[in-house]
């Protein structure tokens, strides 16, 4: 990747000029039997959507705190993304009470709900589906993210010394995140066209790095997934055959 990318979204675009066609994430649900494959272009497209979301009908500016209340999924790593592609600081699990938005699955709306900003919920459903019906006070993140524009430009530049990102208690700016992650990397053994794939949580820096971060630091592709608990042993191997998995963090 680009040496002088100071920020995840600068990483994204690296990704996106590089090789657009390639899988970047692979998302499996054990519980629902989902599998979704984005190719760079299309996760930059969905990240892309929802910064225009989040800039514009949100109103949300840099240094904005926005507590994300989302489990390991392929549209958490889309807000991740587009947290940082406007400046906005992603606290991961964080206090609703004390955040200036929150994004909401739907076993946290009644934690989310202390959020006096605006809120954002996500059914999780396969295909990225919306609400039967969207929860009341809260605008459903399947409906108005698909009207917006294909293209982001921030209205301010993002500053890569700025905060970006509290997981687990420990705060990184832009910058220290793109460190740690192509450390992680390194430490991985990740190189361009690896396949990493992994079942850890989205509450910690070890999850966000092996399950998004990481990756697109070094140029590979993740394989995410969520409920691999539910997966036998003989499950396990022939997706880590069918996927083509170089290293595994389970």
């Amino acid at each position: 990747m680009n040496a002088s990318d100071r920020t995840p979204a600068d990483l994204l675009r690296s990704a996106l000029a590089a090789d657009p066609a390639r899988p970047l994430v692979t998302f499996y649900d054990d519980a629902t039997g989902e599998r979704v494959e984005l190719s760079v272009a299309t996760f930059a497209n969905w990240v892309a959507k929802t910064a225009n979301l989040l800039q514009g009908d949100l109103a949300a500016e840099p240094g904005d705190r926005l507590a994300l209340l989302l489990p390991a999924h392929w549209q958490s790593a889309v807000w991740l993304l587009a947290c940082s592609s406007v400046g906005v600081v992603a606290e991961v699990q964080g206090d609703p009470a004390s955040a200036d938005l929150t994004v909401s699955g739907p076993d946290r709306l009644d934690l989310a709900r202390a959020c006096r900003g605006e809120r954002v919920a996500l059914a999780l459903r396969p295909m990225g589906g919306r609400f039967p019906q969207a929860p009341e006070g809260f605008a459903d993140y399947a409906v108005e993210v698909p009207g917006q524009g294909d293209r982001f430009a921030p209205f301010a530049p993002v500053d890569p010394a700025a905060p970006a990102l509290t997981v687990g208690g420990v705060g990184l700016t832009a910058d220290q995140l793109v460190a740690r992650a192509r450390e992680d990397a390194a430490e991985m053994g990740l190189v361009p066209g690896s396949r990493l794939l992994t079942g850890r949580t989205y509450d910690t820096w070890e999850g966000l790095s092996a399950g998004l971060f990481a990756p697109l630091a070094a140029g590979s592709s993740v394989v995410l997934c969520r409920h691999l608990d539910r997966l036998d042993e003989d499950g396990l191997a022939k997706r880590v055959e069918s996927e083509r998995i170089t290293f595994t963090a389970v």
